[in-house]
């Protein structure tokens, strides 16, 4: 690019579903984003960007996406004008409020989008009285209640203070994918001598950057820390005055890792002996070590079991307090916020649906049933399970509005469908669940089309409604309220808009000293001896649908999308199943079929088919209508891996890559 005097750098943050929440230059010409780039002040992207960003400015422009207020007619869409629409939009709210109550009214609000002004979204319905709500999560709900388990709340390590680490452990994680900023921290942890490993069924992108892979078997993490314990126990790797000073409950986690020996935990976890040893030395002899959980490694029914015997390995070797060490896995994104201005205190507790069962619960829901869905930053009907039975339930309600950028599967489902500015084109500011920098959103260039921020949209919604006088207030007025608690710390919004900030309380490395945030102030061990795994011959796979390096999430075209997903498994998996390297298949369980192009890949294990997450179900991919709908044992998380599938060569004739059902053109 050519600059001129009309080419301006904004500095922005990006605001979607991703840890890193990276520092942007948003580098624009006569009006026109035409690159984005990394922001050289940001303390941890320092200046790079991942792929996915970089092609943002296609999406931003895309010729598929909707640039204006869109009303179905049948099987086509008509575009009408704002007023238009959010007239029938309040319309509609208060006749069903009326008629039903406002538990009639579903709001499925995701994290597409994570930002301070968002949380008013949920503000506006709690004043209509509360309407039905979500509960648990589609990502880290597990992770988070375990830990809270063990430690009373999840704090995690500043990713700076991974510099510290001498053994690094990335236990389900993969940041070259999924975590850009994180990269950048491994690869100078590596200069400074620290070793990096990687724990996870998949032989993933971030192999590139670790020494070591141990590959156990899918939902297998416990055995794998189980018998690192006792192989520490036997060496006499233990932290006293850790045990004894600051926890409880550690003989009873002893007699848990003495139940079965190295050999048999190694079996059960389907790893050989000698990576648990090792994984005890390292622990003990190579400390500081870091152990950075993924979004993968709890996506199983008891997955918290998993988490919380790693957390026992860190804290029995020394490492949980230790500048360096620790087990992290995530960060609050709306800690710096004052978090009443979600208005649950407006209203009674209401109805809330597990997020991990969504389709039947709303197809279940009486008194009332749900009537009307709200969606936006969201695509459940393509990203949560069985997907089949979700767009159901979205499709047969009595009205579905859809705020977004494209006609993706859970749009196509909708009434009404509002076309909403990018976080480029608004004003706003985020903070990250990967880090401790409360970030800058100011807004690059000017919607596209009729698009329109969610605040905007909002804003003007509520003017309809008696309570506008609470809730209508201009943009600074609700920045200034919603960001309080970190402005307090002796911030101005001002300094916010200029770059970001760390927030000053968050700690380096926390747990260094005083009281845990348990009731008793003491460290918790694991209590919970842990199931043996169960094998299924007729489906022998277990399906991990893991992040692309394309694309986040379901944030896709419809033109974007490949005839058919690539499914990845080990050569000699394929030849057992009479499949060739390069051909179409069937994944097949009781739930669904999807046809899929088999690649080799003699890295991965052989019980083991990785697709990459979040294909359209209009472009024929759909990966989650094979996935059972279940809630985990812990936390209301969803165990997207406890999918069990197999492979079946496609029968002759059998049409591929069509599509199931392109809807209408959104333009």
């Amino acid at each position: 690019m050519r600059a001129t005097e009309n080419t301006r750098s904004i500095v922005t943050t990006c605001t979607r579903d991703c840890p890193s929440c990276c520092g942007l230059l948003a580098v624009v010409e006569e009006g026109r984003l035409t690159a984005i780039k990394g922001n050289p002040a940001h303390p941890l992207n320092k200046g790079g960007c991942c792929g996915k960003m970089k092609a943002y400015v296609r999406r931003v422009y895309s010729p598929e996406r909707v640039t204006s207020p869109m009303l179905r007619m049948g099987d086509t869409w008509r575009a009408i004008g704002w007023g238009e629409a959010l007239d029938l939009w309040a319309d509609r709210i208060k006749a069903f409020a009326a008629e039903s109550g406002p538990e009639s009214i579903l709001h499925y609000q995701g994290y597409g989008e994570r930002t301070a002004l968002t949380m008013l979204n949920e503000r506006f319905f709690a004043h209509l009285g509360g309407v039905t709500g979500l509960a648990g999560s589609l990502c880290s709900g597990t992770a988070y209640a375990a830990m809270a388990q063990d430690f009373g709340v999840r704090v995690s390590h500043d990713p700076l203070d991974h510099l510290n680490s001498r053994t690094i452990i990335l236990w389900g994680r993969n940041p070259a994918v999924t975590q850009f900023n994180m990269t950048r921290i491994l690869a100078e942890a590596r200069k400074r001598g620290a070793d990096i490993w990687l724990v996870d069924p998949a032989a993933t992108e971030s192999l590139t950057l670790c020494s070591r892979h141990i590959q156990p078997r899918p939902g297998a993490d416990v055995h794998l820390a189980l018998g690192a314990a006792r192989a520490a126990l036997e060496n006499g790797w233990v932290d006293q005055a850790f045990v004894s000073e600051r926890a409880t409950g550690f003989e009873a986690f002893r007699r848990i890792a003495m139940e079965a020996t190295v050999e048999e935990r190694a079996a059960l976890a389907g790893v050989s002996p000698a990576d648990v040893r090792a994984l005890a030395g390292a622990m003990w002899h190579a400390k500081p070590a870091a152990i950075l959980l993924g979004w993968g490694m709890h996506r199983h029914v008891d997955a918290h079991l998993g988490v919380r015997a790693v957390d026992a390995l860190s804290a029995m070797t020394g490492n949980v307090g230790l500048p360096g060490g620790g087990v992290s896995q995530g960060f609050e994104e709306y800690g710096p916020y004052d978090q009443s201005a979600w208005g649950f205190d407006l209203h009674p507790p209401r109805r809330r649906l597990l997020m991990a069962r969504i389709g039947r619960e709303i197809l279940d829901a009486t008194d009332p049933p749900i009537r009307m869905i709200v969606t936006s930053a969201a695509n459940p009907v393509c990203m949560a399970p069985d997907s089949g039975v979700v767009a159901e339930a979205f499709g047969s309600r009595e009205f579905a509005v859809h705020l977004g950028h494209f006609l993706d599967d859970t749009a196509r489902l909708a009434d009404l469908f509002l076309p909403c500015a990018t976080y480029l084109e608004e004003d706003d500011v985020v903070a990250a669940y990967g880090h401790n920098y409360l970030g800058p959103v100011n807004k690059a260039v000017e919607p596209v089309g009729e698009c329109r921020p969610q605040f905007d949209i909002y804003q003007d919604l509520a003017g309809r409604f008696p309570f506008a006088g609470d809730y209508v207030r201009p943009r600074d007025e609700w920045l200034r309220a919603l960001c309080k608690p970190f402005l307090d710390k002796g911030f101005t919004l001002e300094e916010l808009r200029r770059g970001p900030q760390r927030d000053p309380d968050a700690p380096m490395a926390p747990w260094a000293e005083g009281p845990f945030a348990t009731p008793d102030g003491r460290f918790r061990f694991l209590d919970e001896a842990p199931s043996r795994p169960v094998a299924d011959p007729g489906l022998p796979l277990w399906l991990l649908t893991i992040g692309s390096a394309e694309h986040l999430c379901s944030e896709l075209t419809l033109a974007e999308h490949a005839p058919l997903p690539t499914a990845r498994i080990h050569p000699e998996t394929g030849t057992a199943l009479g499949l060739a390297d390069g051909s179409p298949a069937l994944l097949h369980n009781a739930q669904a079929d999807v046809a899929v192009l088999v690649t080799f890949d003699a890295a991965q294990r052989r019980d083991v088919c990785l697709c990459a997450r979040g294909g359209w179900l209009a472009a024929g991919h759909g990966l989650n209508r094979l996935a059972p709908a279940r809630a985990s044992t812990l936390g209301s998380g969803t165990p997207y891996y406890e999918t069990r599938v197999t492979l079946r060569p496609l029968p002759p004739g059998s049409a591929q890559g069509q599509p199931v059902d392109r809807g209408p053109s959104g333009n």
